[in-house]
């Protein structure tokens, strides 16, 4: 049974060898057709294959260098943005600076004076401080009375006192009055405090005698007369000075010193006037109104600012 199976193996190995000898011998010319057809059904198949692979091949591509893109933009905006908090920061400190540099420079300015530095901490709802608070009081020396300085000059002045804050009428309220004078000429002067006509950035100047030489441009500071304000303090400039109708006085505008739309930081000099005027003696004030002119409109200046900072 055995030799009987092995030797159809045998015959069936001999068959396969022949047919392979005998593919082996066709000429060519006889495979030509076979591989022509053959070569219609698989090259475009081929091509199309092709296509197909590059288009996904470039999709994969387009998908990489999106996603490259992607995470170099999200990178882009993360250094952006920590450039323009940095940015933001350093301005902000740049500002600070400004502010604490005009500061010291007022400080040095008046330094005939002792003064106490105070941040704002709120202000009533204009757009300008016309009255605001501070975060000293009188735990820190500070009283009613008590002169405020910042921006270049002259801001206003102490009407109320708590332990840890105090509250500061500024010259442009309306019923602000502080007796001035020219520093070039000496002349005398009202400052009237005006909202209304703050809103185009001057105060009015009322009070001066028509023989006066107070003039356009002229420095107008705190006056000697002053019963609540020291002296010498710049107040603004004076502009379109001019005469009145009654022909006895000439009135004016005055461009504020101080800038009074961003108050952050002042000087509060704790020199009060009313002891200053004190220490110098009834013969020592009486010399000092004669400086000042000791005329009358100087008096009436001097009744008209006691009422308002009361």
């Amino acid at each position: 049974m055995e030799s009987k199976r092995s030797k159809y193996v045998l015959i069936a190995l001999t068959v396969i060898c022949v047919l392979l000898i005998g593919l082996t011998s066709i000429h060519d010319e006889w495979l030509t057709p076979l591989r022509t057809g053959v070569g219609y059904f698989l090259i475009p198949v081929q091509s199309g294959v092709n296509r197909v692979g590059s288009a996904i091949y470039d999709e994969i591509m387009d998908y990489t260098k999106l996603k490259d893109a992607l995470e170099d933009n999200k990178e882009m905006k993360d250094i952006i943005t920590q450039l323009t908090e940095e940015n933001t920061r350093l301005q902000a400190e740049e500002f600070e600076l400004k502010r604490l540099r005009q500061l010291y420079e007022l400080d040095q300015e008046y330094g005939q004076y002792h003064k106490v530095g105070a941040r704002v901490i709120a202000n009533d709802s204009s757009n300008w401080f016309q009255v605001f608070r501070i975060d000293k009081g009188s735990k820190d020396g500070i009283a009613v009375d008590m002169n405020v300085v910042a921006g270049g000059g002259l801001v206003g002045i102490v009407t109320d006192v708590g332990a840890n804050y105090a509250t500061v009428r500024s010259i442009i309220d309306d019923s602000s009055r502080v007796s001035a004078m020219a520093i070039q000429s000496g002349d005398g002067c009202i400052v009237a405090g005006d909202l209304t006509l703050f809103k185009e950035g001057r105060l009015r100047i009322t009070n001066v005698l028509k023989d006066s030489d107070l003039k356009d441009g002229d420095k107008i500071v705190t006056s000697n007369t002053s019963s609540v304000f020291v002296p010498g303090v710049l107040v603004g400039y004076a502009a379109e000075i001019t005469n009145d109708t009654n022909n006895v006085t000439k009135s004016g505008y005055l461009i504020p010193a101080a800038e009074f739309d961003s108050l952050q930081e002042v000087l509060v000099i704790t020199d009060l006037k009313a002891k200053m005027m004190e220490e110098a003696g009834p013969e020592d004030g009486s010399t000092e109104e004669t400086q000042a002119g000791g005329s009358e409109a100087d008096e009436a200046s001097s009744e008209e600012e006691t009422t308002a900072a009361q």
